[in-house]
């Protein structure tokens, strides 16, 4: 059913709720010892209630269904709690054992699955991605011209250099979304013709090849479906499908049993969470239904995941690669998936649509945090991202932490986490500073 007005308008607002928490909420990883900022106390009871007084303030307002706060220090959690339904519809409680659409969370899986083959000497951060995907290497470039009738026709012009692997992984390559932004080119990805019928990930990345570029590789950093490509380069890379390369080498060993791109197990839709009415629509192509089985899996913003799922994969990242006594990534491989790669020495522009911030850069999956927000005392060190159905992340070296919020809610979900956030560093003396 077409719902163009409301899907619209909640676009808009879930755009512009992103990109006012971005310019506060960065993101960057540097060693303790360089970072020059004490760590910080745990959270008191009274800061823990507090955050929970305001997510159930949140459901009694009717802003949000429910939802899930996880906070995590020295590998235990400090704080857990469940709030509200999971489902409006049905009125069955938030459970630990609930399932969210994690969306562009799923980028940070994919670019993990994506290093461990770098590791293994199978991908190189500078091969082309026309290496693995012939049809990137007929790639062009979108460039918006005006002739005197006012109409704005692309100039297509070829590549100045190949895109690469990370490229990919640090949104520089040209490739875009059609969600936000009005370029010709944007509108383009905005197309429903992209996601038409049934395809998988390889009919996908040849989609997004025949599409012009936003730009010449390495010269912006532009949020994109890069991620998805990356997924069809390992599927290439390992010769099996992008669900199976990750549950071999990271669902299984982690245990992240209920993390898959849709929910198979018919007994299990019911612990789907899902946000109200107006918060249920398609964003870049994924379905708000995760029970409708699919070939495309997209490792940008189509995984499903529980709380604890995600916090494991998280620890493994936190404790540098490791978890359980098995090592997933070298220390040394979390260290510069976790530094920002377009620093100003690189010259790579930010996008007017930058969402990890002023006070961020980017590293290979992630945004990463390069000074603290304006009079506050956040770490340096800390890294995240979120996803469009409200759900959000970060991992904080620093003070051995990490949080995890899962919620249903593109509408609200941009606010909920500036506010969360906010509360939590306050709460562990890294608030607006009194000097």
């Amino acid at each position: 059913m077409k719902r163009p007005q409301t899907e619209n308008t909640a676009l808009r607002c879930l755009v512009a709720a992103v990109f006012a928490i971005i310019l506060v909420v960065g993101s960057a990883f540097e060693l303790r010892a360089e970072s020059g900022t004490p760590a910080a106390d745990t959270l008191s009871p009274a800061a823990l209630k507090q955050l929970g007084d305001t997510i159930r303030n949140e459901i009694a307002t009717g802003k949000i269904p429910g939802g899930i706060l996880l906070i995590q220090q020295h590998g235990k959690p400090v704080h857990f709690e469940c709030f509200g339904v999971r489902d409006p519809d049905t009125g069955l409680p938030m459970t630990p054992d609930t399932i969210f659409q994690i969306y562009s969370m799923s980028k940070a899986i994919t670019s993990v699955a994506a290093m461990t083959l770098v590791e293994e000497g199978k991908l190189s951060l500078d091969d082309s991605v026309s290496k693995y995907i012939r049809s990137f290497a007929n790639a062009k470039v979108g460039v918006d011209t005006s002739d005197e009738a006012g109409k704005y026709p692309l100039k297509l012009e070829p590549l100045k250099r190949p895109i690469t692997i990370r490229d990919l992984l640090r949104h520089t390559s040209g490739i875009t979304y059609g969600f936000f932004g009005e370029t010709q080119v944007q509108k383009l990805y905005a197309n429903p013709l992209l996601y038409a019928g049934d395809f998988d990930n390889a009919d996908f990345a040849d989609r997004i090849a025949v599409l012009p570029l936003a730009d010449q590789p390495a010269t912006r950093w532009n949020y994109s479906h890069s991620t998805d490509v990356l997924g069809r380069v390992i599927e290439v890379v390992s010769g099996q499908k992008l669900y199976q390369f990750e549950k071999q080498r990271l669902f299984d060993p982690l245990g992240m049993s209920d993390t898959a791109y849709y929910v198979a197990d018919k007994a299990k839709w019911p612990l789907i969470a899902k946000g109200f009415l107006v918060d249920r629509f398609r964003v870049a192509g994924i379905s708000d239904d995760p029970t409708l089985p699919r070939r495309w899996e997209s490792g940008g913003a189509g995984l499903v995941s529980t709380t604890g799922d995600y916090a494991r994969f998280l620890q493994m990242l936190l404790n540098g690669g490791e978890l359980d006594g098995r090592r997933y990534l070298k220390r040394e491989t979390v260290a510069l998936m976790t530094s920002d790669q377009i620093g100003p020495e690189t010259g790579i522009i930010h996008d007017p649509f930058y969402f990890p911030g002023p006070t961020s850069g980017f590293g290979l999956g992630f945004a990463v945090r390069t000074s603290p927000p304006p009079n506050t005392n956040w770490p340096l060190g800390e890294y995240r991202w979120d996803g469009a159905g409200g759900s959000f992340y970060f991992v904080d070296p620093l003070d051995d932490m990490l949080g995890v919020f899962m919620v249903m809610s593109p509408t609200q979900g941009g606010r909920i986490q500036l506010n969360l956030k906010t509360m939590i560093y306050e709460a562990m003396g890294r608030g607006l500073r009194k000097d």
